[in-house]
């Protein structure tokens, strides 16, 4: 049903006659002449069947139904003209708003972002953090980046590539006393748990049929980056995803102090997650299309060949 409005001329002259009480006052403000405001006041009266103005000797005062009706229609021009604002300032450009969990942002996907924009200069990124898929179900996103196993219910996925999760230390607990060479040796150091990875130190030790390792004990922390900077520290041996590692890693501010391959029951991976209310849209469909061959194309970078390299030969010496 259309809406029953008012001539959209006669509600700006009566606001803005309303907002100065003052005929003249409104028509400077609009560009016309007092004697137009007046007809589009006399207008809307006659349409709604309500006086708006007491029009006494050499000034106007509002009625009662002038006053109620003033208020929220100048609310609504506000908001017209705050929209209209955010519009002309948006240009010609779409506002893509993705969420990730931090550190996959941070060490991932920026580096990369250079990219998209440069093939698409039509599409804004805005790039928040997100922790989960509730986020992206509940949160102003169009698609974001989760963590799991992708059996998410409510959401649509799109698998981007699995975690290798492996066992990183400093130079100096590798190399000290006593010295990391192989799995076992975890024995005698602290292990370094992050709480919000699906692959534990438990599930590790297991599936690489380590024994005499007790893997509930040790540090925790509910961030990678907090686990990572532990292991930088000093502090431990941190268990975590490859990728996630590999500008400590080319840095040589961590290493990998043993190479053992290690086949899981189930692998956790990094997933594109997005409603159904946004799937159609133009933007999400240019985004979906370049972060799918980014991360088909996205191998372990050559420095951390040379790094895990470096590891093996070193833990064989």
């Amino acid at each position: 049903m259309r809406r029953p409005l008012p001539p959209l001329t006669a509600l700006r002259a009566f606001e803005a006659a309303a907002r100065h009480v003052s005929f003249k006052l409104a028509a400077e403000e609009l560009h016309v002449t007092p004697s137009a405001v007046s007809h589009g006041v006399q207008a809307l009266e006659d349409h709604l069947g309500v006086k708006l103005f007491h029009r006494l000797t050499r000034r106007l005062v509002l009625t009662d139904a002038g006053t109620a009706y003033a208020d929220p229609l100048r609310r609504a021009f506000d908001a017209i003209g705050t929209a209209t604002a955010d519009v002309i300032g948006r240009s010609h450009a779409d506002l893509l708003s993705v969420g990730s969990v931090p550190t996959f942002a941070r060490v991932w996907l920026l580096p990369r972002l250079k990219d998209f924009i440069a093939a698409h200069p039509d599409i804004d990124i805005r790039l928040k953090s997100t922790w989960g898929p509730d986020d992206v179900l509940h949160d102003d996103v169009d698609a974001g980046i989760a963590y799991g196993y992708g059996d998410w219910p409510g959401v649509r996925t799109q698998w981007l590539m699995n975690e290798t999760t492996m066992p990183f230390c400093a130079p100096s607990l590798r190399d000290g006393t006593p010295p990391l060479r192989e799995p076992a040796d975890l024995r005698h150091h602290t292990l370094i748990h992050t709480e919000t990875k699906m692959t534990t130190w438990a599930m590790w030790l297991e599936a690489a049929g380590i024994e005499g390792v007790d893997a509930h004990r040790g540090l925790r922390f509910n961030r990678t980056n907090l686990a990572m900077e532990a292991a930088i520290n000093g502090l431990g041996v941190a268990l975590d995803n490859i990728t996630l590692a590999e500008p400590q890693l080319a840095s040589g501010a961590l290493v990998i102090p043993f190479d053992v391959s290690v086949v899981l029951e189930r692998i956790a991976g990094y997933y594109l997650i997005w409603r159904d209310v946004h799937h159609d849209t133009p933007k999400l469909a240019a985004f979906r299309a370049w972060i799918a061959a980014q991360a088909a194309t996205a191998g372990v970078s050559p420095s951390l060949h040379a790094e895990r390299n470096a590891a093996l030969q070193k833990a064989k010496c």
